[in-house]
């Protein structure tokens, strides 16, 4: 008779610990993971924070300061870009992409549109998929921090929209990129 109270408290006790023990790989609160696809430690990213990556969003703002903006207002960056041939976002923009997530999840009225982007290289018909690919990446990394997929949609303009005409790897490499659209 004494054992069902001690089956309830261990389910109580072992519920919580399941809870806990999942919350501890998906983040921090304010969005920030722990590591890097690089294999970097969060917490040697944490104790530099607000030195190492000023110049990524073009301001002289402190990493608390920028945060904080992130959460009010529509981050500054609004384009990222890829390298060639590829649908993968670069670790240099993933604090990018971090800062709108964090945008998104405080604002939940507010959507976005992620249009991607190619250079001219390729048929038309790759491009367009390979710039719905781009976009999707974006996607599914702001759904992995949060976001809700209601807030988000995909366009691909494959090369059809350049930022920079020519045929040169300084042109190719503007146009290899997804634009944050709010």
């Amino acid at each position: 008779m004494q054992l069902k109270p001690l089956a309830r408290s261990l389910a109580v006790a072992l519920s919580i610990a399941v809870i806990a023990g999942c919350s501890s790989t998906g983040g921090t609160q304010d969005g920030d993971s722990y590591g890097s696809q690089d294999g970097r430690d969060g917490s040697a990213s944490s104790s530099t924070s607000g030195t190492g990556t000023s110049g990524q969003y073009g301001s002289g703002t402190s990493g608390a300061d920028r945060s904080q903006q992130a959460d009010s207002r529509i981050p500054d960056v609004k384009t990222i870009y890829f390298d060639y041939d590829r649908d993968t976002i670069k670790n240099e923009y993933e604090s990018v992409v971090m800062a709108h997530a964090r945008y998104l999840r405080s604002n939940p009225d507010a959507n976005v549109v992620l249009h991607g982007h190619t250079d001219e290289r390729g048929t038309r018909e790759y491009n367009m998929a390979l710039g719905e690919r781009r976009a999707n990446a974006v996607e599914r990394f702001l759904n992995i921090q949060g976001v809700s997929s209601s807030q988000m949609s995909v366009v691909s303009y494959g090369e059809e929209r350049p930022a920079e005409r020519g045929s040169s790897e300084s042109a190719y490499s503007q146009n290899r990129r997804v634009v944050f659209n709010y």
